[in-house]
């Protein structure tokens, strides 16, 4: 592979955007591969925008411009539309399907795009999509999806499976690795299936 290998998370605060962030440079680091990360947190508060640039064997800066991810994983549709425009031709998009009508659409009567024409629009891209938040409680904890995220992601991302799940072991707490694991290999089985 020349280059980097860039990917885009995208989400709302509380979401686990940065965690999963920080298991995607955690494996690098195992890998021994270069990694360079960026954050950028919309409003300090649950809710906000959060988008986390990780480049793998990147050389240069931390940041991905428009046009050149490689993979979006995005845990919210809206999310996985405003970034959109970050992929590449052939960029794969990862999204949740789940849908956070930003307070504005409410409070200046603002129309909004539904589920169906979100969709529609994601799928000029090559898109899985999955219910991260049902296998996330099937696998016993709905604060797991940002690990079946990364579970239907790891398919794409060029890096081992196995050191994926050691950084979601290594970084999770303690009390919740067992369910984390879980949702990780169930991720990875929804996400084969897209």
């Amino acid at each position: 592979m020349t280059g980097s290998y860039d990917i885009l998370i995208v989400g709302i605060g509380g979401q686990g955007t940065i965690l999963a962030s920080n298991i995607l440079g955690e494996s690098c680091l195992i890998e021994g591969r270069q990694v360079r990360g960026a954050e950028t947190h919309g409003m300090a508060q649950r809710g906000g925008s959060v988008e986390s640039h990780i480049r793998i064997d990147g050389q240069y800066g931390p940041l991905i411009t428009p046009g050149q991810a490689d993979l979006l994983i995005s845990f919210d549709l809206l999310e996985a539309l405003r970034y959109s425009h970050f992929l590449k031709k052939d960029g794969k998009i990862v999204v949740n399907r789940h849908l956070v009508l930003p307070t504005s659409v409410y409070t200046q009567k603002l129309a909004a795009p539904t589920e169906e024409e979100i969709i529609a629009a994601l799928k000029n891209h090559a898109l899985c999509l999955l219910d991260a938040d049902r296998i996330a409680t099937e696998a016993g904890s709905p604060l797991s999806q940002n690990v079946v995220m990364l579970g239907a992601a790891s398919k794409w991302i060029p890096l081992k499976p196995e050191t994926l799940l050691e950084s979601v072991k290594r970084l999770v707490p303690k009390k919740t690795i067992e369910i984390n694991a879980k949702a990780f290999g169930m991720g990875r089985a929804a996400g084969g299936k897209n």
